[in-house]
């Protein structure tokens, strides 16, 4: 039984084993994407997990008694479960793997100690039809073997916040049928972070990827915090088409006594851009060559290490497929003509000859 699993053993075909998050972490490995190093503590660590605590059958039997559509019968079982799962011993063959893992990720990156994400990866997350993902818990900044391997079992607990339990028994997904792996990722120490669609969320144009970013540790994009910087760029040209930058009056950063915090933005920063022209259209580069890859729009979490030189210190933490236009038929978007049709009228229009 394998417990761990390094990122470069891993792919969208490791799904079963590793969760969507982590699949798609190795899958952009091999495809030379720069992804930070880290690896996945299995779906079968977790089973294992249960198994030996003797608290599968209990979890099951809560679940069989929740009502979905009541809050506190939801939040109780919750509470409950996730009370079982912190309260358990973690299996020593278990946490021996997670030890040698994050000691070898410690000697590969040259750092005692490491900060680390670690990161939630469900099996049915990720997924096109489906939009399970940011159910389960995420904690950042983690440093030592002893606090990775409680995060590990506190991201295993977070299968069951009410969450994740009430959206799973909305779409008829069985509780039993959904397992969690863990990644443990080198952390990145960004200076700017957020996301970028390979087409325009608010049309679906796929000619266009569109940025979206703020200072420090992405939470603040994707949790809403901020009103974030936006960059809509053509796909082919790299011309930037919109350029809208917003006040950001608060970050998400690290703090040696007191860990991750959102604290004020310096005012001669608060309305600059996040990221300059050089990163925006190697954003854009690496966009492309990851929807290339997947051959489907994409939904990319980016973050810019401010610890490496350009272009290293560009790394992606994310990406899954695109829910919302993916699942749409696909129309033009130029005044419902196909590229195609457009060119051959401006080709065949008559010219007008002045005497």
């Amino acid at each position: 039984m394998e417990y761990v699993l390094g990122f470069d053993q891993i792919s969208k075909a490791s799904l079963a084993a590793v969760g969507g998050k982590n699949a798609s972490l190795g899958e952009m490995l091999k495809a030379g994407i720069n992804v930070p190093p880290g690896f996945a503590v299995t779906t079968a660590s977790y089973l294992e997990f249960i198994s030996a605590a003797g608290i599968a059958n209990r979890i099951q039997n809560i679940l069989d008694a929740v009502n979905p559509d009541e809050v506190a019968s939801l939040d109780s079982a919750s509470a409950e479960i996730r009370g079982l799962i912190g309260n358990a011993s973690m299996p020593s063959a278990i946490a021996e793997a997670i030890e040698e893992n994050y000691c070898q990720l410690c000697e590969k990156c040259r750092v005692d100690d490491l900060p680390v994400a670690v990161r939630s990866s469900a099996t049915a997350e990720d997924l096109p039809t489906a939009s399970f993902a940011g159910q389960q818990d995420t904690y950042l900044w983690v440093k030592g073997i002893d606090q990775a391997i409680r995060m590990v079992q506190s991201c295993w607990a977070s299968l069951f916040t009410p969450r994740a339990i009430s959206y799973r028994a909305r779409m008829n997904f069985p509780h039993e049928k959904v397992l969690i792996s863990v990644g443990v990722q080198k952390m990145v120490n960004a200076r700017a972070a957020g996301v970028m669609f390979t087409l325009n969320p608010l049309n679906g144009d796929v000619s266009r990827v569109v940025i979206e970013g703020s200072w420090g540790l992405g939470e603040t994009v994707v949790s809403g915090a901020v009103t974030p910087d936006k960059f809509t760029v053509d796909k082919v040209v790299f011309e930037i088409s919109e350029r809208t930058i917003s006040p950001k009056t608060i970050e998400c950063v690290y703090d040696a006594e007191k860990g991750v915090i959102h604290c004020d933005v310096p005012l001669s920063r608060q309305n600059a851009p996040c990221i300059d022209d050089q990163e925006i259209k190697e954003l854009v580069r690496v966009a492309k060559r990851i929807e290339d890859h997947y051959g489907s729009p994409q939904d990319i979490e980016w973050a810019i290490d401010q610890d490496f030189p350009f272009p290293q210190n560009i790394f992606i933490v994310q990406s899954r497929p695109e829910t919302v236009w993916s699942h749409r038929p696909r129309q033009p978007v130029l005044g419902g003509k196909t590229g195609y049709e457009l060119l051959m009228e401006k080709a065949l229009a008559p010219l007008k000859v002045r005497l």
